[in-house]
């Protein structure tokens, strides 16, 4: 390899970042983050500066990936999951300095970094009185749990709401086949609380069912995964209710039969006889 050589180092950065890819796939964020730090030091893109705040966040190092989400923005002002994630962390760590104990325990970072089809928001309602609310704020645990065909917020075992329907309706049926999900808390202010979700576990009943499906899944500019995977994600709560019908994962089959023209064919020539 010729030093300086241009179409060299581009051959190397896409090695480095299939394998950060990889690492990531594979819960390795220690290794993630050297990946992409070298990646970075190459002249890598956006991409690797989000891996890296996604990885740095896994760890728990939260100043370190608001940095890195800082720097994909400096490279591309207009990069959505930057932008969403840089949010969410400052508003993390603004909310746990503010606070000494807590009447909630607190969520794990990661939760609240976005993956296309993996993550979603939602509103909670039929909120518990205002004294309950009073101690919670953003970042706080919720515990979600199926009661009577609803879907139930609760801290520390007790309800404070229900998970709005437009998105309990359709985690509840991924829920009884067996999918799994966390939550937390991020956004409360008197009778607003708001959630981010995030599955943690899919069953394999439920192959080809994304978890949020939402309205970005006809939008491509501003969508770029993490990892290599679903190529859905759910939008924020404001763009989120343009439309309650879901779209199927799977496109059906036209099993019509063609119709058939009453128009002869071309005439065949007969087969010699021998």
């Amino acid at each position: 390899m010729t030093a300086g050589d241009p179409d060299a180092n581009l051959r190397q950065r896409r090695q480095l970042a299939e394998v950060a890819v990889g690492q990531a796939a594979r819960g390795e964020w220690e290794a993630a983050v050297e990946t992409n730090r070298q990646l970075i030091e190459m002249g890598g893109d956006v991409d690797a500066f989000n891996r890296l705040g996604k990885a740095l966040s896994e760890l728990d190092r939260l100043e370190e990936a608001l940095e890195a989400y800082r720097g994909a923005l400096e490279r591309d002002r207009m990069n959505r999951i930057a932008e969403r994630n840089l949010e969410r962390l400052e508003a993390l760590l603004t909310s746990a300095a503010a606070r000494g104990d807590r009447h909630a325990p607190r969520a794990p970072a990661a939760l609240f970094i976005e993956e296309m089809g993996k993550t979603g928001s939602a509103r909670l309602i039929n909120l518990a009185p205002a004294r309950q609310l009073a101690p919670l704020s953003a970042g706080d645990a919720i515990e979600l749990r199926a009661v009577d065909g609803e879907l139930e917020a609760r801290v520390r075992g007790v309800k404070v709401g229900q998970v709005e329907p437009r998105v309990a309706n359709r985690l509840l049926e991924l829920m009884v086949k067996g999918n799994r999900y966390e939550a937390a808390l991020t956004h409360v202010a008197d009778d607003d609380l708001r959630l981010i979700i995030r599955e943690v576990f899919a069953h394999p009943d439920n192959f080809g069912r994304v978890s949020f499906p939402g309205a970005a899944a006809g939008r491509t500019s501003d969508v770029r995964p993490y990892l290599k995977g679903s190529a859905l994600r759910y939008d924020d709560d404001e763009e989120s209710e343009e439309s309650e019908e879901e779209p199927e994962e799977v496109e059906e089959l036209d099993t019509t039969l063609p119709e058939l023209s009453s128009e002869p064919d071309e005439e065949e020539e007969p087969l010699e006889e021998t």
